[in-house]
């Protein structure tokens, strides 16, 4: 098994110090081991770069994710992006799974760029994450909103302004703060469009959201 010994190597780096405000950060909606980033990425860099010759693992992502701490789930984002280009269609059902399990915005927004090129490898897939919009799960339609934030010049700018009003009127603060995200991204290639789109409805974007989406033009 190419990860055998990673989660033993991962736990013997406790840091009972770190654990504490690093949890915190996160409301302490999860335990955490206490090992900062630079840390785990030089732990897992020779596990992850093995699991290059491997296929698709995703009995590797169900274990991360079922792990008590968060650090494991961290781990199993990073294995998706580096696998991204590997996955097939079907892998968006089991992306949506793990987008509502143990949800808050780190691992989500992590996972916005894998939805990304699954959408943009298989375009007919827009149309599901176009449901997930209006979906009663607020991360899922987070990451409708935002999941084309690296297509610059390919976003499709009439399902952007579709997944949008379909979350106008959200008191959510994770919603509005996607939907300025979205748009002040997209502002750096398309400041016109971002405009137009502010006048047509800034009388229904939330402050947030326009503050967001202005912040670069």
């Amino acid at each position: 098994m190419w990860y055998e010994h990673l989660f033993q190597e991962l736990e013997n780096l406790r840091n009972n110090d770190n654990a504490i405000p690093m949890a915190a950060y996160m409301k302490n909606r999860f335990p955490f081991l206490g090992i900062k980033k630079p840390v785990r990425a030089a732990l897992t860099k020779p596990y992850l770069k093995a699991s290059k010759q491997q296929a698709v693992d995703w009995d590797f992502v169900e274990n991360c994710w079922n792990k008590d701490y968060r650090e494991a789930q961290y781990i199993a984002v990073d294995y998706l992006l580096l696998h991204q280009q590997r996955l097939s269609e079907d892998d968006l059902t089991r992306i949506a799974e793990y987008i509502t399990r143990k949800s808050w915005w780190d691992t989500v927004d992590g996972l916005d760029e894998v939805v990304g090129t699954l959408a943009s490898k298989y375009p007919h897939l827009k149309h599901t994450v176009l449901t997930w919009s209006k979906n009663g799960n607020l991360w899922l339609r987070r990451v409708s909103i935002n999941f084309q934030q690296k297509y610059k010049e390919n976003t499709d700018t009439q399902l952007l302004e579709e997944v949008i009003i379909n979350n106008l009127g959200s008191g959510e603060f994770f919603i509005n703060k996607a939907i300025g995200w979205s748009l002040r991204e997209y502002s750096k290639t398309n400041p016109d469009w971002v405009r137009a789109f502010l006048a047509r409805h800034q009388s229904s974007l939330s402050s947030l959201s326009l503050r967001e989406a202005g912040k670069y033009i």
